[in-house]
């Protein structure tokens, strides 16, 4: 019987508490314990652990703590890529995890969202920009060599070795063998000392594939001493993987070797030796489910352990019927062409008919597939190239990126700075969409004593915490500007006076409500404006300023709003007649 480690899939049984009554921990325990799954399962089950992970998903939503939410759009994104059919589902799920991760400044998950996309790039057949997305992968996890003191070493190094694993499974894909072990030497560094049995048997499993796939890579060149060494080495990690395995989240039947189980560990021994012990096990292996390129891989171990016992016709069929049936697989490219290389080697091709035996090395057909995989050999070694280069150009393009990111932002509160806020206000002034654009100067009152009293260390920590409360409290698409010394600039896209009035208000109640040790007491004079056609930047940020200062003169902790011009007032009670969803709960006085 095949043991699940967490009892049945549906959250929804009453028997189980409520997932809002669970904690993260066990969150992302569940999560995990689901994509092992997923990966060993039939189709049904495949869309029953798809449909848990979406309620997952929907719960951390809802929670909004933005590590959980990426580590669940992960999760549910790799369900699909590994479910036959479902592969498209995935795109916007990681579009959405891109986005998020660059939002919440989430380096290691954003490096991983780029890997499961090359993955999909993958299944695709679009190699060039899958091995693309991996070089901007690497490049991230490149300058992210220190560990979030917030996340946690052990977390940390997880994450790492997750996003390194999900690097070399598309390098593996595509071939590029030494670039493949590099990345998965890296994620084994990662997690070294901190590992469960689940990641332990995790890397050495795929260790193993790794090198199955290097050593038919290498006979295709005629390389078989090295070849052989990487079949042996292959099958000594077959043997220590049986320790691990049997504290792992694989599903797996309990007490039973892991070499009995898993087709890829009894392919590695049959790979080192050849021999008709290992074809029962082999046969029975080979009609369970997995991953189409490993089936390549038990299929040709199958294949040569049947010719070894003389069953030369059985090694044929089962290698034609492999051939079939992965026609369409696009998941490792060239383990279509180690298929039917083995049919060659055996003197047949895949239609049945007799070839010249790869083994005469005389014939022309053995000359001209030697010189294309010459060839073929020599591309491989162009996209090692090319990662190389495209992961350097990743990481100066990010490098530059920071520093021009720097250059737009005010060091202190992480706000753009007054070049940034002129660039934006003359992009939204100049845009149809971005009209009515709301306008407003907002000063600290009371922040001079604050440096005169305490020091300037804590009225540095009163702006940061103040210009914090001002983003947090406005919409998402409205922009918050450090003017210089305790003056902010917040501009609102797309909002009558009255609405603006309202937003402004949230932000002046909430600085107003701060504790008295983090605020110091400081309280906000807001003056606002709306932008007039054919306005000057120095225009309207002068009158939003003559309005500030009519805030201070009534006693500040409050707005002034410019007097409009009939016009600007008609305009401004159309926009409120017409329920403009920007106006808040509270309407204009």
């Amino acid at each position: 019987m095949w043991r699940l480690h967490s009892e049945g899939l549906d959250t929804a049984d009453p028997r189980r508490p409520a997932l809002g009554d669970m904690s993260d921990a066990w969150l992302v325990g569940r999560a995990r314990e689901l994509i092992a799954t997923v990966q060993r399962s039939e189709r049904p089950e495949q869309l029953r652990v798809i449909e848990t992970l979406d309620g997952l998903l929907e719960e951390t939503q809802r929670r909004g703590e933005p590590i959980l939410v990426a580590q669940m759009l992960r999760a549910t994104a790799l369900a699909r890529l590994v479910t036959r059919g479902l592969a498209h589902e995935a795109e916007s799920l990681l579009d959405e995890m891109l986005a998020h991760t660059k939002r919440h400044g989430l380096a290691l998950l954003r490096a991983n969202a780029h890997a499961l996309r090359g993955r999909r790039l993958v299944l695709s057949a679009q190699e060039d920009a899958a091995l693309t997305e991996i070089a901007r992968a690497l490049a991230i996890l490149d300058d992210s060599p220190n560990p979030d003191v917030q996340l946690g070493r052990r977390a940390w190094d997880r994450l790492l070795s997750s996003a390194l694993i999900d690097c070399w499974i598309v390098l593996n894909q595509l071939g590029v063998y030494e670039a493949a072990e590099e990345v998965i030497a890296r994620a084994h560094q990662a997690v070294r000392d901190s590992a469960g049995p689940h990641e332990i048997t995790l890397q050495l499993m795929n260790r193993v594939k790794m090198l199955l796939g290097w050593g038919l890579r290498l006979e295709r060149v005629g390389r078989y001493d090295e070849a052989g060494e990487k079949f042996r080495t292959a099958a000594s990690m077959a043997i220590a993987v049986e320790a691990p395995f049997a504290e792992s989240l694989f599903p797996r039947r309990t007490g039973v070797p892991a070499v009995e189980q898993v087709g890829v560990l009894a392919a590695s021994l049959a790979f080192a030796a050849p021999s008709p012990a290992h074809v029962e096990r082999l046969r029975r292996l080979h009609g369970e489910q997995g991953y189409p390129h490993e089936h390549v891989i038990v299929t040709i171990a199958l294949a040569r352990c049947l010719d070894a016992d003389d069953r030369r016709d059985e090694a044929l069929d089962v290698l034609r019927t492999a051939r079939h049936t992965q026609a369409e697989d696009n998941s490792q490219p060239s383990m279509r062409l180690n298929l039917v290389r083995e049919l060659a080697r055996l003197g047949v091709d895949e239609f049945g008919e007799s070839v010249e035996p790869e083994t005469k090395p005389s014939s022309p057909l053995s000359e001209y597939a030697a010189a294309l995989e010459a060839e073929l050999w020599s591309l491989r070694e162009s996209q090692i190239a090319a990662l190389n280069a495209r992961r350097e150009h990743e990481r100066l393009y990010a490098e530059h990126g920071a520093i021009t990111q720097q250059a737009l932002q005010d060091p202190l509160t992480g706000l753009p700075n007054r070049r940034a806020l002129d660039e934006r206000l003359r992009a939204l002034s100049s845009s149809a969409a971005s009209q009515p654009l709301a306008v407003a100067l907002v000063d600290l009152d009371g922040f001079k004593d604050v440096n005169d009293q305490h020091s300037h260390a804590e009225g540095d920590d009163v702006l940061r915490v103040v210009a914090s409360t001002l983003r947090d409290a406005l919409r998402g698409d409205d922009i918050v500007a450090r003017y210089g010394g305790d003056e902010f600039i917040v501009l609102l896209p797309g909002a009558p006076v009255s609405a603006a009035t309202q937003a402004l208000g949230r932000s002046v109640d909430a600085v107003a409500s701060l504790p008295k040790h983090l605020s110091h007491g400081v309280t906000l004079s807001v003056g606002l404006v709306s932008l007039r056609p054919q306005e000057r930047a120095e225009e309207v940020l002068s009158r939003a300023d003559a309005a500030m200062y009519q805030a201070k003169r009534r006693g500040g902790n409050q707005i002034a709003s410019a007097p409009m011009t009939s016009e600007e007032q008609a305009d401004d009670h159309l926009e409120q007649s017409a329920g403009d969803p920007a106006s808040g709960q509270r309407d204009h006085t």
